[in-house]
């Protein structure tokens, strides 16, 4: 006899084709949860998208928000306005559904609905921190730095019934900063290897002699990408170019600052870009490169491992749990531009270091695979329904 579906629902205020990771982590999990349980997730809305909509299996719930004017980027009052639009729809759908477990995502702005619904329903909650939810260096605002939304961090971690961080650094800087009562479980983000496009250099419009730097991310000033900007303009090699995906707040002052370093020809931003144009993209890259202040984990890493791409990248952030200085990358302190531009030059010049990282990465890249992820959240829930 079959047993039954256990019903999960997902707080997110992002959640794809909104934000960044930690939307696109959401949905690596929830597609494999709904093989076996019936999953619900109530996210933000945005002009386009429909309030209800079944992806794969998943039925997604979008709320209306307020003041929200990219896909890329959030502002402080379309977080906050999330809350009470989301508790009107998860306060009609726990009735409805009766769902067993729930897993929130990010504890600011996320955090209290998760909380609010649990405590009406007694519904267990499973809090995933993503690392900008509570610590990001690039705002005043960030909640570490802040005596109201520190407290309130502190609350909602020692409220939730399993927290998980999705690396070292997030757990460290939880435990630094909040203190929380509970063990911090590390479940690292899951990844589902993408289908590679049929493309070329040619078809894209690169050059077959171009050593090809990519960075992915949101154009937000915790991504430092004006840092790797200037990193080109100092590595003394034409061939050597920077293609940049993504969009955002930044954008202006990045495109200034290409124009002001006369590197129109070498660095090329190419805005918001779909998975597939988005693969097509590494598949033909020589190197990935982020120079961000701080990552939770970053799932951009993940992509250009499985397309065999070395790494430069930042060693402050969580994916020092899973990049090695000259095994699979090479590490640079934030902010140093000179050493991003060494570092790139590095694997320009050294073939056995590159392949050396290329191959490695290409190994690793399988212990993050969505279905072993997503199965030890699962246990997690099974645990907490069982004691329920």
């Amino acid at each position: 006899m079959n047993k039954k579906k256990i019903n999960i629902l997902i707080i997110n205020y992002e959640f794809p084709p909104l934000g960044g990771g930690g939307g696109v982590a959401t949905y690596d999990l929830a597609l494999e949860w709904v093989k076996t349980a019936n999953v619900h997730v109530i996210t933000s809305s945005f002009k386009g998208l429909p309030s209800y909509e079944n992806i794969n299996g998943i039925h997604v719930h979008r709320v209306k928000i307020l003041f929200r004017k990219s896909r890329d980027a959030a502002t402080f009052i379309s977080m906050f306005s999330y809350l009470p639009a989301g508790f009107l729809r998860a306060l009609s759908l726990a009735l409805k559904y009766k769902f067993d477990v729930i897993n929130t995502h990010f504890v600011v702005p996320s955090g209290p609905l998760g909380y609010i619904i649990s405590k009406l329903f007694g519904i267990p909650n499973v809090l995933s921190l993503h690392g900008g939810d509570i610590y990001d260096p690039s705002k005043k605002l960030s909640p570490h730095r802040n005596r109201f939304f520190k407290a309130v961090v502190r609350f909602l971690l020692n409220r939730a019934d399993v927290i998980v961080a999705q690396s070292s650094n997030t757990r460290n800087n939880a435990i630094e900063y909040y203190a929380p009562k509970k063990e911090i479980q590390i479940i690292p983000l899951a990844f589902h290897p993408p289908i590679i496009p049929q493309t070329s250099r040619k078809i894209l419009g690169l050059h077959e002699k171009d050593f090809i730097c990519i960075t992915i991310g949101r154009l937000i000033k915790r991504k430092s990408i004006d840092v790797l900007i200037r990193a080109i303009a100092l590595v003394n090699k034409p061939a050597v170019k920077l293609l940049i995906m993504g969009d955002g707040p930044e954008r202006e002052y990045l495109e200034e600052l290409v124009n002001k370093l006369s590197l129109q020809d070498r660095v090329k931003l190419l805005g918001f870009v779909g998975d597939e144009e988005k693969f097509a993209y590494l598949s033909q890259s020589d190197l990935f490169v982020l120079t961000s202040m701080h990552e939770g984990f970053g799932i951009v890493f993940m992509e250009a491992m499985y397309c065999g791409l070395p790494i430069v990248a930042t060693n402050h952030g969580g994916q020092i749990d899973f990049l090695s200085h000259e095994q699979n990358a090479l590490l640079i302190n934030v902010g140093d531009t000179k050493g991003c531009a060494e570092s790139i030059m590095r694997f320009y010049n050294d073939k056995k270091l590159y392949t050396r990282c290329s191959v490695n990465n290409k190994k690793k890249i399988s212990t993050f695979y969505a279905e072993n992820v997503a199965g030890r959240y699962m246990n997690i829930f099974l645990s907490l329904i069982d004691r329920k």
